[in-house]
C-alpha cells in the first residue's frame, strides 16, 4: 500500500530553509542548556533540590481550596499536582535547605486548616542540593554518551561522515525538545532526561532507515550525481516514515490527553520529539551529507 503515490518531492532544495528553522530550534535549546546549571531554567525537584511529598485524601477536595490553604500557611510556592479519577494530592516544594521535617510541616498546615478532608502521606521525597547538582551532572554525561555511542555506531555501519551526519540530527532534537521546554517554562526533570534520550533513540532509528536506502542507491547508481540520489531515497522511504510516525504520534496522543498529569510532560516531550525527530532526518540528517560531501569535493562510498 502507497500512502503517497508518484514521491517525486524535491527535500533537498528547501535545505536552506530547513537549516534556517533548525539554527533558531537549536540556539533555544543551547540558551536552555546553559539556563539550566545556573539555575534559570524551571528545574524539578530531582535538579534543584525540594521535597515532594503525595497524599491521599478520604474525600473528595478541591485543589484551589488546597493551594490556599498552604498558601496561608507559608508554602505559597508550592506547586500542586492532582491525580484524575482519585483522591491523591503531589506537593512538591523547591528547597535548598531545611529539608528536614518539611513533610510534617505541609501536613500540619493542611491537617489545621482542612479538618473535614483526612488525609494520609503515602510517600515524600527528599532532594538536597548536593544531590540535585549531581543528578544534573549525571543527566548532562548520559545524553553526552549516547550522542557518543550513536557517532560510533553509524560511523561502524555506514561510515564516519553518515555518523557525524546523525549525531548532528539526534542534538538538535534533543535542543530543539529542551528548547520547547524552556519556552514554554516546563518543569526540567529526570522524567524529561528519559524522554531526551528515548527520542534520541527514536530519531536514531529514522535517520538509520534513510540512511540504509542512500547506501543501497550509492551501490545501485555509482554515476548519478548526489542531490537527486539523496532525494529519491528519501522519496523512497517516504511512506515508510509516515505510516511509523504517524501511528507513534497515535499512540502518543493517547497518552498526552488520557494519560493523567503525572506523564503528561513526559508524553509532551516524546510527542514532539517525534515530530522533531521525522523532520530532522529527512531536512537535517540528509542534507548535511550533500554539505560535507560539496566541502570535501568527494562522492560518498557505498
Amino acid at each position: 500500500m502507497e500512502i503517497i503515490k508518484g514521491k517525486k518531492f524535491d527535500f533537498l532544495g528547501k535545505r536552506k530553509f530547513a537549516f534556517a528553522i533548525s539554527a533558531v530550534l537549536s540556539i533555544i535549546g543551547l540558551v536552555a542548556a546553559f539556563a539550566i546549571p545556573l539555575g534559570r531554567a524551571n528545574l524539578g525537584t530531582d535538579f534543584s533540590g525540594g521535597v515532594a511529598v503525595q497524599f491521599m485524601f478520604d474525600n473528595p477536595f478541591h485543589v484551589e481550596e488546597v493551594r490556599e490553604v498552604l498558601r496561608k500557611g507559608g508554602f505559597a510556592d508550592a506547586d500542586l499536582q492532582e491525580f484524575a479519577g482519585s483522591t491523591r494530592l503531589l506537593v512538591r516544594l523547591k528547597r535548598k535547605a531545611e529539608l528536614s521535617g518539611l513533610s510534617d510541616s505541609i501536613g500540619a498546615v493542611l491537617k489545621k486548616d482542612m479538618p473535614l478532608s483526612p488525609f494520609a502521606i503515602e510517600f515524600t521525597t527528599e532532594v538536597g542540593p548536593t544531590v540535585g547538582k549531581k543528578l544534573q551532572k549525571d543527566a548532562l554525561m548520559a545524553v553526552g554518551i549516547s550522542l557518543l555511542g550513536i557517532l560510533v555506531y553509524v560511523a561502524w555501519r555506514f561510515e564516519f561522515r553518515f555518523g557525524v551526519a546523525a549525531v548532528a540530527a539526534t542534538f538538535h532534537d534533543v535542543l530543539a525538545i529542551l528548547g520547547v521546554f524552556f519556552v514554554l517554562h516546563k518543569e526540567i526533570n529526570l522524567l524529561i532526561i528519559t524522554a531526551l534520550l528515548t527520542l534520541a533513540g527514536y530519531s536514531l532509528t529514522d535517520t538509520v532507515v534513510v540512511f540504509d536506502r542512500i547506501r543501497e542507491n550509492l551501490k545501485k547508481h555509482t554515476k548519478e550525481d548526489t542531490v537527486p540520489l539523496i532525494n529519491r531515497s528519501i522519496n523512497e522511504v517516504l511512506g515508510r516514515t509516515i505510516v511509523t510516525s504517524g501511528t507513534t504520534l497515535l499512540a502518543l496522543a493517547a497518552l498526552l490527553i488520557a494519560g493523567g498529569e503525572v506523564i503528561r510532560d513526559f508524553s509532551l516531550a516524546l510527542f514532539l520529539g517525534v515530530i522533531v525527530g521525522t523532520y530532522s532526518s529527512i531536512f537535517v540528517a540528509s542534507p548535511l551529507l550533500l554539505v560535507w560531501r560539496k566541502k570535501s569535493g568527494k562522492m560518498m562510498k557505498a
